[in-house]
């Protein structure tokens, strides 16, 4: 690390301000901070010292994902064995599912980070690591067929329209990444529907489809059992099957104080109670499509979220519900977990709102009669 701690030392007079490549200095920046902890600290006025920052929290949800992400892989390329019998062996199936999401990370990562570092740039700002998270989980919530092109377009629409149009990371209203896969919801819907999963690749044709467990239940005809949909071996998109290895990134969540443990419980608690309306047990809500990886990894954005104790509760639990809702009752649209989500972004101020407003009406009548 020491040679790449001076070669980056020797760069940096030439994208600091007045050197030649002083309009990629935000470029420069953003790539210094990713390998070491920035040299700049506070140098007046009250501040609060802790271990924890921005750039520690976004590590740890990436943490959190890893195993999603090493699932993802193997159950891309376990899918494509599966639908043409190829035979391969474990290691084959790893290398084919890793070069078939390589090229989805990639266009994630350099469209996102060119738009966030171009922007950094115009407002004379450093580049925060905010996107690194959402970059890392806009593939995992697309088909593993959708065109590389339509996935650079979501992604500018997230970080365009989704962030920095209401000032960067913990200004959005919106969680980003689920914006990516509304944008492309409703400009595509034929690629995003879930009717149909592309699950195998052959003479350069994506030509395999497979129904979803989702996508049966709504044509009353399941044929995947409750141990298939929990374990993950199925079709769907890309990191949303397994909701064992997403239970292992809700463990390291909460363990680590990143992810709300009260929006995960109320969001099964709403998902539950809703479920009971449906035509199969309503514990297969919790393991069908996005509503594990949805209630770990989306509803708990910390920006998103609500924010007081009381609020997580009534946020978390409408969340559960209301995507739930959707699946029984809207049978165009099999999955509800990302409309749900954002949904309760929008409305997650106002019960904030109303929490605090209760709170202190309670506080008023408390004094009125001591």
């Amino acid at each position: 690390m020491s040679a790449l701690r001076n070669t980056l030392d020797k760069m940096k007079p030439a994208f600091s301000k007045g050197g030649k490549l002083s309009a990629l200095g935000s470029f420069f920046d953003a790539m210094e901070t990713f390998f070491f902890v920035p040299k700049t600290v506070t140098r007046r006025g009250t501040h609060i010292r802790d271990s924890v920052d921005l750039k520690r929290t976004m590590i740890t949800v990436i943490i959190a994902l890893i195993p999603v992400f090493l699932f993802s892989i193997y159950n891309i390329g376990y899918q494509m064995n599966l639908a043409y019998g190829y035979g391969w062996g474990f290691w084959m199936i790893v290398w084919k599912g890793f070069l078939k999401i390589l090229p989805l990370y990639l266009v994630s990562y350099i469209v996102g980070l060119f738009f966030e570092c171009m922007f950094a740039q115009i407002k004379g700002e450093e580049v925060n690591e905010g996107y690194f998270v959402t970059g890392f989980l806009i593939p995992l919530i697309m088909p593993v067929n959708i065109p590389l092109w339509m996935l650079a377009i979501a992604v500018a629409f997230a970080v365009i329209i989704g962030k920095e149009v209401f000032g960067g990371t913990g200004m959005n209203i919106w969680n980003p990444a689920l914006l990516a896969r509304a944008f492309l919801f409703f400009s595509y819907p034929k690629m995003m529907s879930g009717d149909a999963v592309w699950v195998a690749h052959k003479c350069g044709v994506d030509a395999v489809s497979c129904a979803t467990p989702l996508s049966e239940v709504a044509s009353g005809n399941l044929h995947y059992s409750a141990l298939d949909m929990f374990v993950g071996l199925i079709p769907g998109s890309i990191g949303e099957t397994s909701t064992l290895c997403i239970l292992i990134g809700a463990l390291v969540l909460i363990c680590t104080g990143v992810g709300s443990w009260k929006i995960m419980l109320s969001c099964v608690a709403g998902a539950l109670l809703m479920g009971l309306l449906g035509d199969v047990p309503a514990y297969y809500q919790l393991i069908m499509g996005g509503f594990a990886f949805g209630c770990v990894f989306m509803a708990t954005d910390p920006v998103t979220s609500a924010q007081t104790e009381t609020g997580k509760w009534i946020y978390g639990f409408l969340v559960g519900a209301f995507a739930v809702l959707l699946r029984l009752f809207n049978p165009g649209y099999p999955e509800g977990m990302m409309l749900s989500i954002l949904l309760m972004n929008t409305f997650a101020p106002l019960i904030d709102h109303l929490v605090v407003g209760a709170n202190i009406r309670r506080r008023l009548r408390r004094a009125k009669t001591v």
